[in-house]
């Protein structure tokens, strides 16, 4: 039986003596209740912020309102300020967005239903990486969550 990726990613952020914190939008709190999921999680993880609604992704995480206003909120450059916004805010190490199109609706000709970005920033990384999900509104949220945890397990396995 393969290792839950929650459980691998918990693993490493001990060894590697990183803290992680997350800032959720369409996964509703879905990466932050995983990594939870594992006992002794409040050793690596600090918290995070489900930041929804536009307003709040600009009054808790400093995504400047210009991000969004030029590029909307499901994009790479809102992704990495919603990321470098929650480690600003929690201290952490590492900080992990989601932000995206869950579905049913509210998907457009440009962004299309799955269409998510994650943002990973580090001491020594800024990233986001696009994904285009194609299942109902649940499974894309638990793809994005899935797709967090990889990024960041990839992330720990490099880092010395």
């Amino acid at each position: 039986m393969t290792e839950q990726l929650e459980v691998l990613a918990g693993r490493l952020l001990l060894s590697k003596k990183q803290t992680v914190a997350v800032a959720e939008s369409c996964t509703g709190g879905l990466l932050g209740s995983r990594l939870t999921d594992v006992s002794g999680s409040s050793k690596y993880f600090l918290g995070g912020v489900i930041a929804y609604h536009d307003v709040l992704k600009v009054s808790l995480l400093d995504v400047p309102p210009e991000v969004i206003k030029e590029h909307g909120a499901v994009s790479p450059e809102c992704a990495l300020a919603m990321a470098q916004g929650v480690r600003s805010l929690t201290g952490a190490s590492i900080g992990i967005s989601i932000t995206g199109v869950a579905g049913p609706t509210g998907g457009t000709k440009a962004k299309p239903i799955g269409t998510v970005y994650i943002g990973m920033v580090g001491e020594d990384l800024e990233k986001t990486s696009l994904y285009l999900w194609d299942g109902d509104r649940i499974s894309n949220k638990q793809h994005s969550a899935e797709a967090a945890l990889r990024m960041l397990i990839e992330y720990l396995q490099r880092v010395g």
